[in-house]
């Protein structure tokens, strides 16, 4: 293990490999990656690899706008010698209360204002997509043709050997127990297999974030809970689209290889940092995905896991420095979306850790906006 480093990220997920990669493409030398375990271990390899610009705040819009766009081009810019497989079926987002329906005509007109491809249709015309879909309980739809899924290992592997060209040291398996500051500057970061002497240091730990928090002694307000998800065996094409519902609580997609992927949420799962699955899980997926696609009924079960989501109170991310320690960053709190935003994240902590302009104007995802009561809800969260 190297002795000193300019930045060190703790977290190999997509996130730490994003804002790594960036770092070095901007020429910074002596960047480090730290994670846990392997690369793509935590939130990233346990998610449900969907990726879509429909969101209810500006912000979610903008970074997943050019999120998107940066992955339909990625296997090329990142030179990557496999494939992160993109697939740009869209996402129908279905809304079965009237509330819902009236929440989408606003989302509609801010993602169009801001140059989104997305429609809201009727029950009939979301039928013309996914021909099999249920719209007995249905008002309507909206529909976005550019979003889409991706393989995030493949993803995370591709970012990570970018980065290593670059000159970025990765090391896995390999904790980290402490940081040491002095006063309120970073010193150095304290790992299980020695030490390294840095003056930056980013939190890009997903779901134990707010551990890497209390390790310098500030509270994040995040909180980390259980998100489960099942995958079924292969079958022949048959949907395009990844089809999502907020109010029934359901996310379903069909990969590339031709497993369906879904998730939902429970609200009451405990806050903790338990990753195991449960068989009410199942249950509640299973009559949730038959009631909205009837003809997946008869799929069978592969296998289930879990994941975490680290979430904030207005379920947006927390992104930048803190005021109570210098070179400490954030890349936390991405309330189980951090995959489809990692390209924009990487890019604009990298700016802003340079003391560049971001790209996009960042300052109000910056971990005070809870003090100061200036929370923008995004209501667009399974």
């Amino acid at each position: 293990m190297i002795k000193s480093a300019e930045v060190v990220i703790i977290g190999g997920g997509i996130t730490g490999c994003s804002i790594a990669y960036n770092l070095a493409k901007k020429g910074v030398k002596d960047v480090v990656v730290i994670e846990k375990d392997y690369l793509a271990s935590g939130a990233t390899g346990r998610c449900g690899a969907g990726v879509r610009q429909q969101w209810g705040t500006e912000m979610n819009c903008k970074l997943a706008m050019e999120s998107i766009k940066f992955y339909e081009t990625a296997n090329e810019v990142l030179e990557y010698e496999g494939d992160i497989e993109f697939k740009q079926g869209g996402y129908l987002i279905v809304a079965s209360t009237e509330k819902e329906h009236q929440q989408f005509k606003k989302n509609v007109k801010l993602q169009k204002s801001l140059g989104i491809e997305v429609n809201q249709i009727t029950p009939e015309e979301a039928t013309k997509i996914v021909p099999y879909l249920n719209t007995e309980n249905i008002i309507s739809a909206t529909f976005c043709p550019k979003d889409g899924h991706l393989n995030p290992f493949t993803t995370t592997d591709a970012y990570a050997k970018a980065a290593k060209r670059l000159g970025v040291k990765f090391y896995t398996n390999t904790e980290v127990t402490g940081i040491k500051t002095d006063n309120t500057k970073i010193t150095g970061v304290i790992t299980n297999k020695g030490e390294i002497a840095t003056s930056k240091v980013v939190n890009a730990a997903g779901g134990f974030s707010k551990e890497i928090g209390d390790m310098v002694g500030i509270d994040l307000p995040v909180y980390s809970e259980r998100h489960q998800i099942l995958v079924t065996e292969p079958v022949e094409p048959t949907q395009g689209p990844m089809v999502m519902s907020f109010s029934l609580n359901i996310y379903c997609q069909q990969t590339p290889v031709g497993a369906f992927i879904m998730g939902r949420g429970d609200a009451n799962e405990p806050r903790d940092l338990r990753r195991t699955s449960s068989w009410q899980f199942l249950d509640e997926m299973s009559k949730t995905v038959t009631e909205l696609l009837p003809a997946l009924g008869g799929l069978r079960v592969i296998r289930q896991w879990a994941g975490l989501y680290n979430i904030t109170p207005d379920k947006q991310p927390i992104l930048g420095s803190v005021k109570e320690l210098d070179g400490f960053y954030l890349a936390i709190g991405f309330s189980g979306h951090g995959f489809m935003l990692a390209p924009m994240t990487g890019l604009l902590l990298a700016e802003q850790i340079l003391g560049e302009k971001t790209s996009i104007d960042i300052s109000m995802l910056d971990k005070d906006r809870f003090e100061r009561g200036e929370l923008v809800l995004e209501p667009s969260v399974v």
